[in-house]
């Protein structure tokens, strides 16, 4: 029996951070003060305040360190671990505040955790400490005390929708699916193939709970008369794969998959697919396409995959998030479920919140919380004093939300009227310093290289949008050009094939609807009010302010800038890259954009 157990994060975040080092460095500094013994290290999942990485909680008292560095590690054995005496320097402290217990921050207490109530908490490599937790519960009960169609009833009731973009109610997806139960060979599929950038929610479950997914596979193949599982997931997450791997493998050995589970007569397995980071295949009918081993292109709908899917059999597919709802809709009812949330989106969503924010991390929060809420109380705000401008949700396929609307409830449909959309759960915060042209563009360039070319729409349409918006930021653009960049996006949008070429033009719409003083400053004044267009930036010296210390000058890269020393410097605009080196060298601020 150990008297403390250190939980240390061991999400790709704290990794790369150096939770690895910690955690040997523990071992060695328990065995040399004899506490090895004693004190148990737990490597967890994802804790959420990534900002903070790499993170170590010490129970029984829930004391949480932060940003530990290897050098604490000694303090931290000898002053907490063995003579009880809590390192104050280390402990989380919010923004002007005193440190907290961990569910009394404003990051913890205003989230509810469903999806990813395990992370953090557990050791993922453990099946003992999932089943101890409460797992695979759900589906011993659905197979001795639930008919498959009770199962489908009680997703449905839930109101549960896909967390994978598209808000499809799954009871509804799993009823489209369920004809024909034994006579024909279906199969479940999870979609872990998270292609937006800055989106991590998926990783992080899979990464710090990966038991829940396969036990809510298990529930959705009993439910369609499924008996073979793929989960598809993206190469890039290796510790994911590992974890995954390690499941399936304790799982089998355990008879939670496999023949016969618990000695109901239902056969379930699953196994591994790893995609080659193509973004198309976050498309369902792409995804299915490259298990069968074939290019990840999208297929024409109908028919739907719920009727000719995976090998051309009736098929489910639901994303990492979506499957981590549905152990817990079935140990405490789907009313429990359906109590949070909005009136037509119920539960709570996860979101990976980046950017320019604080509190950079993984939240979960009901549906219907406000913008505001997550980036000011849950996100800390954004840094250094800057006014808060948009919020990027749903990645490529998503629009920006501008500050006018930061108090309206996130939901699906809330999003989709003011021109954006939930995705998957990226939240790409900007602040005052962000061009939104420049951010139409990113997407957009990401989306051309990402298009798997199968349709013109998308192959063409997305490229001649991504030109003209190139054209905006050089200050090349005209006015006519605004018209025709709606004209095409509405184009695209009506004729792609799939939801990637249909939802590419919203990054560009919802900027030109709300920004669009923006794109008129780059076309007529030919100025970018951001300062981030370099093709319409200058670098100017302020001659008053200028102490003639030569420091601009010694670290200009393409000696653009010429002075005596303590006399004002000049900047020859043919020469200057516009690399700002001078900018941010400069001690008297003395350099500025215009």
């Amino acid at each position: 029996m150990y008297r403390s157990h250190v939980l240390v994060c061991g999400g790709t975040g704290c990794t790369s951070s150096g939770s690895e080092t910690l955690i040997s460095l523990l071992q060695e500094e328990l065995k040399k003060n004899g506490l090895e013994n004693e004190v148990a290290i737990v490597k967890t999942g994802c804790h959420g305040l990534c900002a903070q990485g790499p993170v170590m909680v010490i129970y029984p008292d829930a004391t949480f360190y932060s940003m530990v560095k290897p050098e604490d590690i000694p303090e931290i054995v000898s002053e907490h671990l063995l003579k009880g005496r809590v390192v104050t320097r280390l402990l989380y402290v919010e923004d002007g505040g005193k440190a907290k217990a961990l569910k009394d921050t404003d990051f913890y207490r205003l989230q509810h955790r469903v999806a990813l109530r395990n992370c953090g908490i557990i050791n993922p490599e453990s099946i003992d400490e999932y089943i101890g937790t409460g797992g695979y519960e759900a589906l011993g009960r659905v197979l001795t005390e639930m008919s498959p169609d009770d199962v489908i009833e009680t997703i449905l009731a839930s109101g549960l929708r896909g967390r994978g973009g598209a808000g499809f109610p799954t009871g509804m997806k799993w009823k489209f699916a369920s004809g024909n139960r034994g006579n024909v060979q279906k199969y479940v599929c999870c979609n872990a193939d998270e292609g937006d950038p800055g989106a991590f929610m998926d990783r992080s479950v899979l990464e710090g709970d990966p038991h829940v997914v396969l036990e809510a596979m298990a529930i959705a193949g009993y439910a369609i008369g499924a008996s073979q599982g793929y989960i598809y997931v993206r190469a890039e997450y290796p510790i994911a794969v590992e974890r995954l791997n390690i499941a399936i493998k304790q799982a089998r050995e355990y008879g939670l998959l496999g023949k016969n589970i618990f000695d109901s007569g239902f056969d379930f397995d699953i196994d591994l697919r790893l995609g080659a980071g193509a973004f198309v295949c976050g498309e369902e009918t792409a995804l299915m396409t490259s298990i069968e081993g074939n290019r990840g292109e999208p297929r024409p709908r109908p028919p739907f995959p719920a009727v000719k899917g995976l090998f051309a059999s009736p098929t489910i597919l639901n994303n990492v998030e979506t499957y981590a709802n549905i152990p817990q809709i079935i140990l405490n009812g789907a009313e429990w479920f359906a109590s949070m949330g909005t009136e037509k989106s119920k539960g709570t969503k996860v979101f990976a919140v980046n950017g320019k924010i604080n509190n950079t991390g993984l939240v979960e929060v009901p549906m219907g919380t406000t913008l505001r809420t997550i980036i000011e109380d849950i996100g800390g705000g954004i840094p250094n004093g800057k006014k808060f401008k948009a919020a990027q949700t749903g990645g490529p396929s998503g629009g920006c939300i501008p500050a006018e609307h930061m108090d309206i409830p996130i939901d699906y449909d809330n999003l989709i009227s003011i021109g954006s959309m939930m995705g998957s759960g990226g939240l790409i915060v900007m602040d005052e310093d962000t061009c939104m042209v420049d951010i139409a563009k990113f997407f957009l360039e990401f989306t051309v290289d990402e298009s798997c070319g199968k349709c013109t729409p998308c192959r063409v349409g997305t490229k001649r949008l991504y030109e003209m918006l190139d054209k905006i930021t050089k200050g090349e653009g005209t006015l006519e050009d605004l018209d025709k960049m709606e004209e095409l996006c509405y184009y695209i949008k009506d004729n792609a094939l799939c939801g990637l070429g249909q939802t590419a033009p919203n990054p560009v719409l919802s900027t030109l609807r709300y920004f669009r003083d923006e794109y008129i400053a780059h076309i007529v004044d030919k100025k970018c009010p951001a300062g981030v267009c370099k093709a319409l930036l200058s670098y100017k010296i302020d001659a008053d302010k200028c102490k003639g210390c030569t420091l601009c000058a010694r670290n200009c890269p393409n000696g653009a800038i010429s002075g005596k020393l303590k006399e004002p410097h000049v900047i020859d605009q043919s020469k200057c890259l516009k690399c700002g080196a001078c900018m941010e060298k400069c001690r008297f601020g003395a350099i500025y954009k215009e």
